[in-house]
């Protein structure tokens, strides 16, 4: 079977790439010109670049490779569609008609497309289930009173603004919410909440309730554990199974050092 890969921005694609590898399953990629990183070209081959909306031009491509199941792995900023991008005639017909334009409607709009040329979007972690958080604590550390307070608040919190497609982060201190992720992701959050009240932060990253894993799965890594020392936070929750976590042993022995605790919950 022969597998489609949609590569957004970031680190995620790369994984699929090496997943796709280690599995033996062949891959085509189509790379989005405002999103991916460059460096794909050097780790693949079989690469087609587009513009953001040129929707008809990747699903030309993945017919022409006999592509039957397509995954989407890394953010593609959906503000970009409505800030100059161009649309091709099927995705503007795509766009009109939507009953609204938040992420998942735009993916799902996407995905209904790609099942009209029998393509399956499927689970963006397909090929790389390894990279999913455990339940649990995943740190040295675990999260002390004041921290599992602060958990307990912002998973009440996060949970309902994940539900509502707003963002997938909250920043909480002192059981009370400092920062709330919309557009801007997950680390401009976090560098928002520690201007705001630098130090004794805790970060809650959680699924959707009804997260659908083809697309906008939750993700963590290096970065995140650097933003969050940068602005004092002390702990990070996610959603064990449903989080991918990039570049692990790095980032966890990065927070063991900085006595940041990570957990599953």
């Amino acid at each position: 079977m022969k597998f489609g890969l949609i590569a957004g921005n970031g680190q995620f694609p790369f994984l699929v790439i090496e997943g796709a590898r280690r599995s033996g399953a062949s891959l085509s990629v189509v790379a989005i010109k405002e999103e991916t990183d460059p460096r794909i070209n050097d780790v693949i081959e079989n690469v087609l670049w587009v513009g953001i909306g040129q929707l008809g031009k990747m699903i030309s491509f993945f017919k022409r490779e006999g592509v039957e199941k397509a995954m989407m792995a890394g953010q593609v900023k959906h503000v970009q569609l409505f800030s100059g991008a161009l649309p091709d005639v099927r995705m503007m017909k795509m766009l009109w008609n939507l009953p609204k334009r938040n992420t998942d409607a735009l993916i799902g709009g996407i995905a209904d497309e790609l099942s009209k040329e029998g393509i399956e979007l499927v689970d963006s972690t397909f090929l790389i289930t390894e990279q999913l958080a455990q339940k649990g604590v995943l740190t040295k550390r675990g999260p002390d009173k004041t921290e599992n307070e602060n958990i307990e608040y912002g998973l009440q919190i996060a949970s309902e603004i994940a539900r509502l497609d707003l963002g997938q982060t909250i920043v909480v201190r002192a059981k009370a919410c400092v920062a709330i992720e919309a557009m801007e992701g997950t680390d401009a959050t976090i560098r928002r909440a520690g201007e705001l009240a630098n130090g004794k932060l805790t970060v809650v990253k959680v699924a959707k309730p009804d997260q659908d894993m083809r697309f906008d799965v939750p993700v963590v890594g290096l970065p995140t554990i650097e933003t969050m020392i940068n602005a004092g936070a002390t702990c990070l929750s996610i959603t064990a199974g449903k989080t991918l976590i990039f570049h692990r042993e790095a980032m966890l022995a990065r927070a063991n050092e900085a006595k940041i605790c990570v957990l599953g919950s």
